[in-house]
């Protein structure tokens, strides 16, 4: 296993495809069964959790019954031709769609496919044998799956959201720049938007993937804490990035701020994104007094709202009083992200203490 891991041109799954195939293949041949119906289920089985082979197991199997059900009824009746390959791949494809045996069409279509070439005589004998390799190659991976090279979530996703929070900053800082300039979205911020909401969904997978395994294996103490802070900061990742979404498709009119307003607003978006690259999310006096600053800006700017004319009125709220609110939102946000670490670290020289005792 250490000469395996020190070798990252094989990531995890790729050697434990790989692991899977050979043990299937060797079960194979000492039963004096074809290999080829085996390894392939072998392979598609392979999932990112064990729990996920073991759900999808249950599915493929009786799905693969059917294909090789059809194969040893067409194939006899149409021979080796391709009218045979085309009924057998649709039949097995619907059957499977109407049973809601979705997860298991790839590897029925599949079976029933190579099994229209080998098929001369003794069907019953050999549609059950091709039941034994089919269940072979399922039981073969979801073993290796669930016991051989597990996947280690944690590293990737506490990277991951680090990463994230460091880009959401700098997203942050060039949004308002534009908002603040009077430009227009452009086509590069919207991009990175979309990029981080993409890498977002991708790091909640993992954690729902890294959830499924600790349901199959026992995890520690300090396992479990670093999973729930994972998904308490990347919740809160998410709630950020939803009030800068509402930056990005702020449509941004024809009033300036003041110099005043908008040195105000860079130094306090400088402060934000600041915090967001900071390890530990710490906060200094200084900013606390920046949002203050912030704070009061929005309310004057919201009391002069409030004090025009109906008839004055085009907007509720201007473009300056909805950036201040995202940016005070914002703040809020990373306050509780701030205690959500100290926490964090509270709990771990617990967990500590209580070890060395």
């Amino acid at each position: 296993m250490n000469f395996l891991k020190r070798f990252r041109f094989a990531g995890g799954r790729i050697a434990k495809t790989g692991i899977a195939v050979f043990l299937t293949a060797f079960v194979c041949e000492l039963l004096n069964w074809p290999a080829m119906f085996a390894v392939i289920t072998a392979i598609v089985t392979i999932e990112p959790t064990a729990a996920d082979s073991i759900k999808k197991a249950f599915v493929r199997f009786p799905a693969s019954a059917l294909g090789a059900l059809f194969a040893v009824i067409i194939s006899p009746l149409l021979g080796d031709h391709a009218i045979a390959y085309a009924l057998v791949a649709i039949l097995t494809i619907i059957t499977c769609h109407k049973l809601r045996l979705d997860a298991g069409i790839l590897v029925a279509t599949l079976t029933g496919i190579a099994m229209i070439p080998t098929i001369h005589d003794h069907y019953v004998a050999t549609f059950f044998i091709r039941l034994g390799t089919t269940s072979l190659g399922l039981i073969v991976s979801t073993l290796v799956n669930l016991w051989i090279l597990p996947p280690k979530y944690s590293p990737i996703i506490s990277r991951n959201i680090h990463d994230l929070y460091v880009k959401t900053g700098n997203l942050l800082e060039r949004r308002v720049n534009e908002v603040i300039k009077g430009n227009s979205l452009h086509l590069e911020t919207k991009m990175i938007f979309t990029d981080i909401t993409r890498e977002i969904d991708k790091t909640n997978l993992l954690c729902e993937y890294e959830k499924e395994e600790m349901k199959l294996h026992r995890s520690s103490r300090k396992a479990l804490r670093n999973h729930h802070y994972h998904f308490k900061k990347l919740n809160l990742l998410r709630q950020i990035h939803f009030h800068i979404g509402n930056l990005i498709y702020l449509p941004v009119h024809d009033k300036s701020f003041t110099p005043q307003e908008k040195d105000k607003i860079l130094q306090a978006v400088h402060s934000l994104k600041n915090i967001l690259h900071h390890p530990s999310y710490d906060m200094e006096d200084g900013h606390f007094l920046l949002m203050k600053e912030l704070l009061q800006e929005f309310w004057e700017d919201h009391e002069e709202l409030h004090n025009r004319t109906m008839e004055s009125i085009r907007h509720y709220f201007s473009c300056e009083t909805i950036l201040l609110y995202e940016l005070l939102s914002i703040h809020d946000l990373l306050e509780e992200l701030n205690e959500l670490h100290v926490l964090e670290k509270q709990h771990e020289n617990v967990l500590e203490k209580s070890l060395q005792v």
